[in-house]
């Protein structure tokens, strides 16, 4: 699973996702991308379960780019304990997505091969998504 090798504070602020993403909004590495439409956390077992989707499609060719990392920890108390007593333990891994982000990118691939493994992903995601295509200077196309 994907998880940071080591962080700074053990426990973090759930924090707020608010607005579109001002960064990772273009496909840069590859030629298709998947772009997230909804604020959300997404862990790390989501992603894990979206590369082996994608990959499966492939059959060992092309080549995927995941744009996005968990890094931030998800705390929680047992079950069954009373309010109070300090924060819970460090149960996962999220990655923050806003709205206007690419997760994953594919390359080396036809368009149909492509749109079919990037639609296989967003089924494995608790969010809408809109799958894009590279334009020339990098910028975003809807498909």
């Amino acid at each position: 699973m994907l998880m940071p090798k080591r962080t700074k504070h053990r426990k973090m602020f759930r924090g707020r996702m608010k607005g579109k993403a001002q960064k990772g909004n273009t496909v840069a590495f590859g030629d298709f991308g998947l772009m997230a439409m909804e604020p959300h956390w997404i862990t790390n077992r989501q992603i894990e379960s979206c590369r082996v989707a994608i990959n499966r499609t492939f059959k060992r060719e092309g080549t995927t780019y995941i744009r996005i990392f968990p890094d931030k920890p998800i705390t929680a108390r047992p079950a069954g304990v009373r309010m109070g007593k300090g924060k819970g333990n460090v149960e996962g891994w999220v990655a923050v997505v806003k709205p206007g982000r690419i997760m994953f990118e594919v390359a080396g691939v036809t368009e149909e091969k492509a749109m079919q493994a990037l639609r296989k992903a967003t089924m494995k995601l608790p969010i809408k998504c809109k799958i894009v295509k590279r334009e020339n200077g990098g910028e975003t196309n809807e498909s």
